[in-house]
């Protein structure tokens, strides 16, 4: 009778989530071609390990399911599970029940989104990172005293389509989150906390750590940068740098 010890089985497991990993590499170029390329295969790896083990986490062991998951995580950001931009998802991830048809109802769920948010041809997508990039150029008009309502005026100003899907609650707290990220890297002054928000709101909650977004934690945590303004002022040009490279081509499925 053929045994099979447990360091053979440990070195199946891993041969087995090695081309299960190689075949997501492949797809996932499929999906976001121009995403992936910036990146470069390390760190599409990097992301790609971290969020189909969060995915298995949630019950998704099949094949469908996850493909699904590494979807939402190209178009939401890595963290979208815990995004409170998009709890749509996270009550579906944490219920009960058969993957399948709960990674259907997920699609479903992204499908209404989609729709309503990027519009044809993500019209609206590209026309939010055009106001985006305008509202970051400009001088700061926002009052220290009245942040919130301040920003989410620009955030709707931008991008009403996904405020108006996301809803206003939801916002706030986001906002209320970029602050505290911006200021534990001591980003102080109304303009940082502005630039942390607004990335936030482009890439995801936890784009501070998205290993799809490599720019922003390599500048957050660049040792080299000491004085938090510059900091903030290096973070706000390569926001801009690559704002004016997606709006060099046509938008293939980032969604601010």
């Amino acid at each position: 009778m053929l045994k099979i010890r447990s360091d053979q089985m440990k070195t199946f497991e891993e041969a087995a989530w090695l081309r299960f990993e190689n075949e997501m590499v492949i797809y996932s170029r499929e999906f976001s071609p121009k995403l992936c390329e910036v990146i470069g295969e390390a760190q599409l790896r990097i992301a790609l390990g971290q969020d189909i083990k969060r995915a298995v986490e949630y019950g998704f062991t099949y094949r469908g399911p996850v493909r699904l998951y590494i979807e939402l995580m190209f178009l939401f950001g890595s963290h979208f599970d815990t995004d409170p931009q998009y709890p749509m998802f996270a009550k579906v991830l944490n219920a009960s029940g058969d993957q399948m048809e709960r990674a259907e109802q997920i699609h479903e769920e992204v499908a209404v989104y989609l729709e309503k948010v990027s519009g044809a041809d993500n019209i609206y997508v590209r026309k939010a990172l055009e106001n985006l990039s305008a509202f970051a150029r400009k001088p700061l008009m926002l009052s220290s005293d009245e942040f919130v309502r301040d920003l989410l005026q620009e955030m709707t100003s931008a991008y009403p389509q996904k405020v108006a899907i996301i809803g206003i609650e939801a916002l706030t707290q986001l906002i209320h989150e970029g602050r505290a990220e911006a200021r534990k890297y001591g980003f102080s002054a109304s303009r940082g906390e502005a630039l942390m928000v607004v990335l936030m709101f482009a890439f995801g909650h936890g784009c501070t750590d998205d290993p799809l977004y490599p720019w922003i934690s390599g500048t957050l945590k660049n040792e080299k940068i000491i004085n938090p303004a510059a900091r903030a002022e290096r973070l706000e040009k390569k926001a801009l740098t690559w704002l004016d490279h997606v709006l060099a081509r046509p938008p293939e499925g980032a969604h601010p």
